[in-house]
């Protein structure tokens, strides 16, 4: 992505003029992936004369609504930060002093966090890639909308609730980068609302299932402030480890760490690499004194600049605005954290190419009858990765890649503490499959791939003990016709899924799923018009009896329709 480094340009390639014939000279495959700021003018002015219009446009990611629990009181509004983002590369974040609003000092228990992030900006930008943090701790990561010349608004709200013990803290750093490029091309200015909404419980609890309570406390894993970039680490290649060292309370009988992981500039689009750019794969592995741990295979987020920015107008990309976070359960390794020493916590990207940004939180659950719990690890196996890319080609650039992966991961470990003595298991399936067909002497590729992770705890304690499972297919085609000749189109589709099941305290199913197309026509180098299209289905349904159904569609961007059911009466049967 964009986001945070002078040298964007040279990623950000021009897709319009003399795209096809740049194709076969250029690279075994199209690599032309972003539009550039006189491409997005050239397709502006061939736009119908009613989509040229000067009011702004609301880019919006189909998410589910977030709605406190039954007999909630609030909410209690809190504006943490106000700011426009202008020439912010390479400086530090903007920072804020952050105290617990008088509301949550004295309501109590807080049953529902959101925090919600409004911007605008207008003139020609790039997408940016922003990140929030509270001491240290990552709460929020999202790109920005990529701004019409009639400027572009867009909200992002997220269930922070997990966050408690940061919200609930005494005086803190709100910090907040964004790294924005200002120059004589690049003008748009990103404005900023940061706000905290809380609601509290009044009602007594029902005796229903609740969901896992948050942790007690939270340790940061990222950078620390002074510094001129996001606290986020910045994984170079695949040999780079970045780490922190770090000791956890001597009472923890609990821990789980949250990583936030996303993919820039020569790794942005990693997914459709061939083996001369490290094949397709990427995991993110987690070390504890140099041992993996756990492993993130990431969900695919396009930023809203990818592939083709049409695509994602008005409705964004799955996860653009709000990228997904990934468990990894640490209490089978509470033995050794719990020796009173520092432990390395480090973060590694298998095939990397030059970057990857993680960092994490540390989520700890505490002994509140107890000032030291001990614990001590029973089984622990983590087979070196597996996997294979197969290359089928006679002539270098058209043919067939396949790549393959798989990773398991257990580990058992006890914690003995005011609740007994408690065993943890860890369990981690992973499997993945790429397949990238290059054709047409370079002009065309099409990728299907499919990331499954299956991760489980059990033992633990009944609010512990959980099933993950998820499913990211994805896939893309790059194209065109007409080369040689006056007339062009150049078409890209995409179908992207986040498709997740959870069992636990709280049973619930997600499925996710995206299907858009874009064509743009040149003729004699010049572009001449341009459309595009996208249909997206979101189904979430819980034991809790949260329900959500969306279903909606667009052509250009004009929203065709736009169904929504929060009863989920058009669910049963299904």
């Amino acid at each position: 992505m964009s986001a945070s480094s002078a040298s964007s340009s040279l990623l950000l390639l021009s897709l319009c003029l003399a795209l096809l014939s740049h194709f076969a000279a250029a690279s075994p495959r199209p690599r032309d992936l972003r539009f550039s700021a006189e491409d997005i003018a050239a397709v502006e002015a061939a736009l119908p004369l009613r989509h040229r219009r000067s009011s702004g446009t609301t880019f919006f990611e189909v998410d589910r609504p977030l709605r406190p629990p039954k007999g909630s009181s609030g909410p209690c509004s809190t504006l943490l930060l106000s700011h426009s983002f202008a020439f912010t590369l390479t400086k530090p974040p903007v920072t804020a002093a952050y105290s617990p609003p008088e509301c949550l000092l004295e309501a109590g228990a807080v049953s529902l966090a959101v925090l919600e992030w409004r911007a605008e900006c207008r003139g020609v930008q790039y997408d940016r890639i922003f990140g929030v943090w509270l001491g240290g701790a990552e709460l929020l990561r999202g790109s920005t909308a990529e701004p019409r010349p009639g400027g572009v608004a867009w909200s992002v709200s997220k269930d922070v609730t997990r966050y408690a013990p940061l919200l609930a803290a005494g005086n803190a750093t709100l910090a907040v980068y964004l790294g924005n490029l200002i120059d004589d091309t690049y003008n748009g200015v990103y404005h900023a609302n940061l706000t905290l909404h809380l609601y509290f419980r009044r009602a007594a609890r029902s005796s229903s299932p609740q969901p896992a309570a948050a942790a007690d406390a939270i340790v940061p894993v990222s950078r620390s402030l002074p510094l001129n970039d996001g606290l986020w680490f910045v994984v170079q290649n695949s040999t780079d480890v970045q780490s922190a060292r770090l000791a956890v309370p001597p009472n923890a009988y609990r821990a789980v760490l949250e990583v936030y992981v996303s993919s820039h500039y020569a790794d942005e689009f990693w997914y459709m690499n061939t083996p001369e750019q490290n094949g397709p794969f990427r995991e993110v592995t987690v070390l504890l004194d140099g041992d993996v741990v756990g492993a993130v295979w990431p969900f695919p987020v396009i930023y809203t600049g990818g592939i083709n920015p049409l695509i994602w107008r008005p409705i964004t990309s799955i996860g653009s605005f709000n990228m997904p976070t990934y468990d990894i359960e640490l209490t089978p390794f509470l033995g050794k954290l719990l020796d009173g020493e520092h432990h390395e916590l480090g973060f590694k990207v298998t095939n990397a190419l030059n970057s990857w940004y993680v960092d994490a939180n540390l989520h700890l659950w505490l002994d509140g009858k107890s000032s030291k719990t001990t614990g001590g690890l029973v089984a622990y196996d983590a087979p070196k990765l597996a996997g294979s890319i197969v290359s089928h080609s006679a002539d270098g650039i058209d043919g067939e890649y396949e790549a393959t992966a798989s990773r398991n991961i257990t580990a058992t470990g006890w914690v003995s503490s005011s609740r007994g003595n408690v065993t943890t298991t860890f369990t981690q399936r992973l499997s993945f499959a790429n397949t990238n067909v290059v054709s047409s002497h370079g002009s065309a590729q099409a990728i299907n791939q499919t990331t499954d992770a299956l991760t489980s705890v059990s033992g633990g304690g009944a609010q512990a003990q959980q099933q993950v499972h998820q499913s990211f297919p994805l896939y893309i085609f790059l194209g065109g016709d007409g080369s040689g000749t006056s007339s062009q189109r150049l078409m890209r589709r995409v179908e992207i899924g986040f498709e997740e099941a959870r069992s636990g305290a709280v049973t619930s199913t997600l499925r996710n799923r995206q299907a858009a197309a874009a064509e743009v026509t040149l003729r004699d180098d010049a572009v001449v018009g341009a459309s595009w299209r996208m249909h997206q289905t979101y189904a979430y349904g819980a034991s809790d009896g949260g329900c959500y159904l969306r279903n909606v569609s667009s052509v250009g961007y004009d929203v065709l329709f736009d169904h929504r059911d929060a009863s989920c009466a058009g669910a049963r049967g299904r």
